[in-house]
């Protein structure tokens, strides 16, 4: 090994930490509560082998309480660096330090994977030469041009799930930089198009790419595709940069806000502060573990040498350890200031509710601390309100601004669309905003995020097109992923090729996706449902990183029909504000033209049928308020026969049909102004559709 002393020190400063470069250096600084010696490694390049200079820190010049800091001076941007940490080996008191292991820093915002090697962290040997390196970028040279989170109100908000790899990485994109940041820029046309606010992106920090979960039936290996097992929190992973090497993480990262922004799209990142991907006992170390297990997880009361596991992956993160909370809060608020972020959805959030002692708090701080941060005010925060151990918080998530992934809402649309009884009271609430979930506690309807579906699960079109699961490619004999999807095939499993399924599929996206914009809430689509993107049958495509989970982008002009009519819908809930009210219906809010804010029905007027179970029918109509010209009238007809459906009468006004699910393209669905005239006081609803009408 030759290190050579190029660099001079100075004690430096314990916050802020992470690496901080200036005009003369860069200050470096870590937290470890019990650390005896800790060493900084700088790398010239990303896959040097051996440092160029080791920097011990010394206790009584570097050390202030817990915080270990140190000034390099003449040190600039771009170059790699790792930490080395001594202190106890005590499984018993949970402490896992090990000087020969190599550790990226907590705060970077950039490393670099070129040698890692994950079985080298898991052991207790020296993996330097098997490292991942943590890189020094400057994150205050970048030009924003006025660029500023949009702060576009909840309510207004269509959400467009998607993931940055698989979006892009298909052939059939077309893009220049395939399955990276800068490939979704060139695909912002579509989104802009297709008139969603705001994308959803699956985790875009760093995560373990290179790690075989397994292979599957023909020796190929299966890798973390999602991303759901984060390596570092503030840095965006480099596979979705064309240039990481030069420490490009953060400003590609930017340019794609930017982008976004230019466009009227806002960006939500789907983050994991639940577990990290130094997994159990028997994982890697390569960072928090190094650092202070004892601190960083949760670990069992009475062996603290095994982790309690809320999250399903090995380990939870201690999430209201005041330092844990640092950690977190400082995390999102380098995202909203330094990278524009519009929100996060935290993943399986209910493990943040979780106190020390790994029992669910009432006012956990790090959750309330979120929700009260000056800086995250204005930023949207949707939590996933479940973990893995079975706390389940849909409805009573502590605090008020938190909205949450609605899963009663996909069971209970789910079930009614494919025909099941006893649904239409639920389905009501669920148009409603939920209110039967959330009123109570003092929220409101923008507290439901509404999907149909999502990364986890059959896509859209999978959902009508299969009565199971088929995840052999995942390589675990079909025995992951959930059971009961609430799926229906429309009379065949898989691809069927005979004209009445498919014609009957189609009818089917139509009707989740017209109750999904009409229903009040927060909509999420699922990127690729509006053109028909199957996963042939697999609902748990964690692992499958190919055609199986990509956007196959030839889909857009072959199913134009339902594209054209995912827009029209889209574009219909964004111009009328019935739809996205602030507030709950009352009932008792009258019109001008005598009509409330809402009014259910069956097939005839004001008689919902709320205690027939067997009834597969429901109707209502929404009168017009203030700005919102229209009145709405909605039928729902899953019933397995065509039904007619009274029309209630409208002073001074005509019906106009907008949409027919049942009708063929371009019929189903009217451009903005064309509506048909309806000329009769029945209509009738063919089985399996909704018909959409509007007062004019």
């Amino acid at each position: 090994m030759n290190v050579r002393n190029l660099y001079k020190t100075k004690p430096g400063k314990p916050h802020p930490l992470g690496a901080t470069p200036d005009k003369k250096g860069v200050n470096f600084s870590v937290f470890s509560r019990n650390a005896t010696d800790i060493e900084l490694l700088l790398f010239d390049e990303h896959d040097d082998l051996d440092p160029v200079q080791i920097i011990a820190l010394d206790p009584k010049v570097n050390k202030t309480f817990f915080f270990w800091h140190i000034y390099v001076e003449g040190l600039k941007p771009g170059i790699h660096y790792a930490y080395r940490v001594d202190g106890p080996w005590d499984l018993s008191l949970g402490h896992r330090f090990n000087k020969h292991k190599v550790l990226i820093d907590p705060y970077s915002r950039g490393n670099t994977t070129t040698l890692w090697d994950k079985d080298a962290a898991c052991t207790a040997e020296s993996n330097l030469h098997k490292s991942m390196r943590s890189v020094v970028i400057d994150t205050g040279n970048y030009d924003w041009e006025g660029d500023k989170p949009l702060n576009r109100h909840m309510s207004e908000q269509i959400i467009y799930e998607l993931h940055i790899g698989g979006f892009t990485k298909s052939p059939t994109s077309g893009v220049k930089y395939p399955g990276t940041f800068r490939g979704v820029i060139e695909k912002i046309p579509y989104l802009k198009e297709l008139g969603i606010t705001a994308v959803e992106l699956l985790p875009v920090f760093e995560f373990d790419d290179k790690d075989i979960l397994r292979y599957d039936d023909n020796g190929k290996p299966l890798y973390n595709y999602w991303g759901y097992s984060t390596v570092a929190f503030f840095a965006p992973d480099a596979k979705y940069c064309v240039l990481p090497e030069q420490g490009s993480h953060i400003n590609e990262f930017r340019d794609m806000v930017k982008a976004l922004h230019k466009a009227g799209i806002e960006v939500i990142l789907d983050i994991v502060f639940n577990h990290t991907n130094e997994g159990n006992h028997k994982g890697p170390t390569y960072c928090f573990k190094g650092f202070d297990n004892s601190i960083y997880y949760h670990l069992k009361p009475d062996n603290r040498e095994y982790y309690l596991d809320y999250s399903g992956c090995g380990n939870t993160v201690n999430c209201n350890h005041p330092v844990t909370e640092k950690f977190i809060l400082e995390c999102l608020e380098f995202w909203v200031n330094e990278m524009h972020i519009d929100g996060f959805r935290f993943d399986e959030g209910s493990i943040l509710a979780r106190g020390e002692d790994g029992q669910p708090m009432i006012h956990p701080p790090v959750i309330w601390n979120i929700e009260l941060s000056e800086a995250l005010f204005d930023t949207k925060i949707i939590a996933e309100a479940w973990d893995a151990a079975g706390l389940y918080q849909i409805g009573y998530f502590p605090g008020y601004r938190w909205a949450e992934w609605n899963g009663r809402f996909r069971d209970d649309i789910r079930r009614f669309v494919k025909g099941d009884y006893g649904m239409i009271g639920q389905v009501a609430n669920r148009i409603a905003g939920s209110s039967d979930i959330y009123m109570s506690t003092g929220h409101l309807p923008i507290n439901s995020i509404n999907f149909i579906t999502c990364h986890d699960g059959f896509t859209m079109y999978d959902l009508v097109s299969y009565n199971n699961k088929h995840n052999l490619a995942n390589g675990e004999q079909n025995r992951d992923g959930a059971d009961d999807n609430y799926s229906w095939n429309c009379g065949a499993e898989g691809e069927a090729n005979k004209p009445e399924v498919e014609e009957l599929r189609e009818r089917q996206l139509k009707n989740f996706t017209a109750i999904l914009l009409l229903s009040q809430g927060v909509p999420m689509l699922l990127a690729g449902d509006e053109i028909k993107r199957t996963q042939q049958g697999n609902n748990n495509a964690y692992c499958q990183d190919n055609e199986i989970s990509w956007f196959d982008w030839t889909l857009a002009n072959k199913n134009k029909f339902l594209l054209r009519f995912f827009r029209n819908m889209i574009n219909f809930r964004k111009q009328h504000s019935i739809l996205h009210r602030p507030r709950f219906f009352t009932g008792n809010e009258f019109n001008e033209r005598g009509l409330p804010d809402i009014m259910w029905h069956g097939c005839n007027l004001n008689n919902p049928g709320w205690d027939n179970y067997h009834s597969r029918v429901l109707a209502f109509t929404m009168g017009g308020f203030e700005n919102d010209k229209i009145d709405l009238h909605v039928m729902f007809n899953m019933d397995s026969h065509d039904l007619d459906f009274e029309l209630p009468v409208v002073i001074g006004r005509k019906w106009y049909r907008f949409a027919d699910t049942a009708l063929k393209s371009p019929d189903d669905i009217t451009e903005p102004g064309k509506e048909k005239l309806v000329t009769k006081n029945k209509y009738q609803v063919i089985k399996h559709s909704i018909v959409i009408l509007i007062s004019r």
